[in-house]
């Protein structure tokens, strides 16, 4: 098929792309910026800014068969009005443009923190309701993106939504980069009593499951309308994880502790105090979200997913943390994916 992958040269979207190429698929890659790796690849790079409807038209998306929207504007802060343009009003956009042409397939990179509030979650499914209160426009905004794409499911229109946890992987170019390099500068220190249980994903397997769930879409599987959880075989204790992370780069493990309740309120004050003063970057050294991602519990059920479209971590924690680093030093700014 001719497919587009909307941020296809960003961390997971490469790997996306990869896997689309493996299958013989006819890939285009659409973002804001030029991504010399996908041209390496033979996959056409297209400029656009999909919050920008003009800008949108001009594309000739009519060719397309499916469409894997990854971009989205991630992060703990930040103005409301850009996380909503990016994650509500590009999603958007891009529906209603590609909508009633050739595309049949809609898969999108959603995010488990569409269901975060403050309690632990558990072993989760896809029952779990959208919180009342979001604690930050990240979760809120991915939430109602969420929510219009599952909606927009129609028999000529099928739409399906992953919700990954914590991708990592080589090429990542957030998360261990941030733990080694805040690990590094003795910034680091652990909040709660360490035993919380979270999900986690090695890039690829998160890429192998978007296109497992295209496939299981073309075929006619029940996926349509559905959102899914994603995560590797076993959830892990996420101090434990980062200790593992940060012995891999001979740093020693983190020592200093603070209380989940102290964490949750100087997060409270620091986002009053950054919002008063007009600050958006950077963002505060805490926020109540951050103090609720790393003291609580929030693992979930796969279940869904494996039955309905296969999922199958084949890369397992311990093979993809020595592929991550064994192949390149991620935590050098220069090097993409």
């Amino acid at each position: 098929m001719k497919i587009l992958v909307t941020g296809g040269g960003g961390f997971l979207g490469t790997y996306i792309v990869r896997e689309l190429l493996k299958q013989g698929h006819n890939v285009s890659s659409v973002s804001r910026n030029e991504y010399p790796h996908l041209s390496e690849l033979g996959v056409k790079n297209l400029i656009c800014d999909l919050t920008n409807k003009e800008d949108l038209d001009k594309l000739d998306l009519s060719s397309y068969e499916a469409v894997f929207h990854v971009a989205a504007l991630a992060g703990v802060w930040g103005s409301y009005d850009k996380y909503y343009s990016i994650n509500f009003e590009g999603t958007k956009n891009l529906i209603e443009k590609i909508k009633n042409q050739n595309t049949k397939y809609f898969i999108y990179t959603s995010s488990p923190s569409v269901v975060f509030g403050e309690d632990n979650i558990e072993n989760g499914d896809e029952s779990i309701s959208y919180p009342t209160k979001f604690y930050t426009h990240y979760a809120k905004t991915k939430a109602l993106a969420e929510k219009f794409v599952l909606e927009s499911n129609e028999d000529f229109f099928k739409t399906t939504a992953l919700r990954p946890h914590l991708i990592w992987g080589p090429g990542d170019p957030h998360l261990i980069p941030r733990i080694i390099s805040k690990a590094r500068e003795n910034k680091l220190k652990q909040v709660g009593d360490g035993e919380n249980l979270v999900d986690i994903i090695y890039v690829e397997n998160a890429a192998n499951a978007h296109v497992d769930a295209f496939n299981a879409l073309v075929a006619e599987k029940s996926v349509s309308g559905k959102a899914y959880f994603i995560g590797q075989e076993r959830p892990v204790k996420i101090w434990q994880f980062i200790d593992d992370i940060v012995a891999l780069k001979n740093i020693k493990p983190i020592e200093s502790m603070i209380s989940f309740k102290k964490a949750f309120y100087i997060g409270w004050f620091l986002e009053i105090m950054f919002k008063v003063l007009g600050i958006l970057k950077p963002e505060p050294p805490m926020t109540r979200f951050v103090a609720l991602q790393l003291a609580k519990s929030h693992y979930f059920s796969h279940a869904n997913a494996i039955r309905d479209f296969g999922f199958n971590p084949k890369i397992t924690i311990e093979e993809g943390l020595k592929r991550t680093f064994s192949e390149v030093d991620i935590s050098k700014e220069e090097w993409k994916p």
